[in-house]
């Protein structure tokens, strides 16, 4: 397919090489965990391509590790990951996971960071990037290289289409891929591109298929067309702030007035599993929020809890922070 020449020829070259050797590469060891192993995220300078985390790691025991995890919601996911270290590191090979939630990148990488003779790189294709792939190898056998590791790990997709007169939220996206059947974890961030579309990326082992399969984004007829690492444009997301005084801290409160839908209609959405805190889905209605906390609603988009403070009549005015 012709639209598979618009990769860097280089970046190819530069990872097969990297699987190629015959000698174990050289790591950086400046960029190993130092001082108190519980910190998140480790603060390296990383390169503009995306290089998330990187962990170096040192012995443990899968039980004592999986007891560590704070979030219990990602123990599963955790579990899943370190068994694929353990066989990266017997087999000296380098494994690739699908893209991962913060949440479950966090909780990964600190349990990763205790294991012997495994390296672990956390990326998701630029510096911003909120879902990422780990990749994990033995030590001598992983790359640091952000360059080659990305080529390795997902291609860039950009969706073009006339959107001037209908723009096309991040859900319309999203719906539309997956859609296709392509399942969420294969997919990592959509970065919209006003007018143009949306630049995405995705597993290697999808891309011919979803070239050839997506031809809608809503109504809009689209085309696909890989682009290479450095044509990635990225700009933060638009958002919308404003306040709203509530009587609780509850997601159902909070969650219906930042999406101005009702709240017995939002309590269905939690009911139906369509309402997440932080990448995770919520079943109770009084889940209490804090500043900081991610809230986001089936084909409604997402909200951010943002300052919070006491009224005189002990109620709570709270910042909402919309994405648009």
């Amino acid at each position: 397919m012709a639209a598979a020449s618009v990769t860097a020829p280089w970046l190819l070259r530069r990872a097969f090489q990297a699987l190629a050797f015959s000698q174990p590469l050289h790591i950086n060891r400046n960029l190993s965990f130092c001082g108190n192993r519980c910190s998140f995220p480790v603060q390296t300078p990383l390169r503009s391509s995306g290089l998330c985390h990187v962990a170096q790691v040192i012995k443990g025991d899968n039980d004592v590790l999986l007891k560590g995890v704070g979030d219990k919601s990602a123990i599963e996911e955790v579990k899943h990951i370190l068994e694929m270290a353990r066989r990266a590191a017997t087999r000296r090979e380098v494994l690739h996971t699908d893209f991962l939630t913060p949440p479950v990148i966090k909780e990964s990488m600190l349990v990763l960071g205790k294991l012997a003779d495994v390296k672990a790189v956390a990326q998701g294709g630029y510096p911003q990037a909120e879902r990422c792939r780990i990749s994990i190898g033995h030590s001598e056998v992983l790359t640091s290289d952000p360059d080659v590791v990305a080529a390795l790990n997902f291609f860039f997709l950009s969706i073009t289409g006339n959107f001037g007169f209908q723009p096309c939220s991040h859900g319309d996206f999203l719906g539309a891929i997956l859609g296709t059947g392509i399942a969420r974890e294969k997919l990592g961030d959509i970065i919209l591109q006003g007018e143009k579309g949306a630049h995405i990326l995705i597993v290697p082992e999808l891309v011919d298929f979803l070239m050839s399969t997506l031809d809608k984004v809503g109504n809009i007829s689209v085309s696909c067309m890989q682009i290479p690492l450095l044509a990635l444009e990225y700009e933060p997301p638009r958002t919308q702030s404003f306040k709203t005084v509530e009587a609780s801290l509850r997601v159902d409160a909070l969650a219906s007035a930042g999406f101005k839908i009702s709240r017995s209609k939002l309590v269905n959405l939690i009911s139906n599993g369509d309402v997440r805190v932080n990448w995770t889905s919520v079943t109770k209605n009084g889940t209490i929020l804090k500043t900081g906390d991610i809230v986001s609603v089936s084909r409604k988009g997402r909200l951010k809890i943002g300052e919070i403070n006491t009224t005189r009549k002990g109620k709570f005015a709270v910042e909402l922070i919309r994405y648009l």
